[in-house]
């Protein structure tokens, strides 16, 4: 079977949406099977991870990889989106603040901590996406989930208003709830003026292409899709043998040759193409996810 299979990094433009960029690659390829890893506000820009083809089903291990942004933070105005595409809400003097100062609020907030998503989110509550509450006025209680911020660091620029940042953190953690709490620590308010995605686990924007890259490429079928096994570095890998392939390709369990403490593992063939994914049943193991095999993998 041939078919477009892989993990594409792509650095997303400003002004569009996750969705704009999946539609637009799925007329590119020419695959409806097109899927992100984390989704890019539209003012965002940077590194969206995405899967094409059966790859697709490899997503939730990118969706939960460790992200890193940078951006800037704008004190002084509060907007109801918490960030600059939403309508001003509260205006507050700045006070005048230290390098020392912001940087030690800053780290004030690494850490776990309980965060609630903001009304204008594309969460949805009742079947409905809460920026759509939010447009007709309506607010709904959100429940507050865990995040973690691994790093947290500002650094100030030429207006002492505008206030630079770098943050590492989990899935699921909003950064501009996060700048806007940090406004508040800091005596004012606040908002999101600028957020560029730098990385998603082992992936970095300096890898990734733009849209109109990817389509030229495309067209000179020199694709720039990296392979499936690109989604699962993080997990042990097992290499088997033909008649192990065949086995779990028939949903059949094997017995590997050394032990793994480990959930999942990953299981490439002698060509090191990724099979798919394995997980322990008593003394083996069993298929929990197969790749089809096709002919045109990905493009180096």
């Amino acid at each position: 079977m041939t078919t477009t299979n892989g993990l594409l990094l792509l650095d997303k433009p400003a002004g569009l949406t996750s969705h704009d960029v999946v539609a637009q690659v799925r007329k590119i390829v020419n695959e409806r099977r097109v899927g992100h890893a984390g989704t890019l506000d539209p003012m965002a820009t940077g590194l969206l991870v995405l899967g094409i083809g059966p790859s697709t089903r490899l997503l939730r291990f990118a969706q939960s990889e460790v992200k890193r942004y940078v951006g800037t933070v704008t004190l002084g105005v509060a907007t109801d989106s918490l960030d600059a595409q939403g309508a001003v809400v509260e205006e507050r003097s700045v006070p005048t603040l230290s390098s020392v100062e912001v940087s030690s609020a800053a780290a004030q907030m690494v850490g776990r901590q309980m965060q609630t998503p903001p009304m204008v989110s594309a969460l949805k509550v009742g079947g409905r996406r809460l920026h759509q509450l939010a447009r007709e006025g309506v607010e709904v209680e959100r429940n507050a989930r865990e995040v973690t911020i691994s790093e947290f660091t500002t650094c100030a620029t030429s207006d002492p208003a505008q206030w630079d940042f770098e943050v590492e953190c989990t899935v699921g953690t909003y950064v501009r709830v996060l700048l806007s709490d940090l406004a508040q620590s800091l005596g004012t308010v606040g908002h999101l003026s600028a957020l560029r995605r730098v990385s998603s686990g082992h992936h970095h924007v300096d890898e990734a292409v733009t849209l109109e890259v990817f389509a030229n490429l495309m067209e000179t079928g020199a694709s720039p899709l990296r392979p499936p096994g690109d989604f699962v570095t993080q997990l042990l890998t097992v290499v088997i043998d033909d008649d192990q392939e065949r086995r779990l390709r028939m949903g059949q369990q094997v017995e590997l040759a050394r032990s793994f403490d480990a959930a999942e593992i990953a299981a490439t063939n002698q060509r090191g193409e990724l099979v798919g994914i394995l997980r322990p049943r008593a003394q083996k193991w069993k298929p929990e996810l197969i790749l089809p095999i096709v002919t045109d993998e990905h493009a180096d």
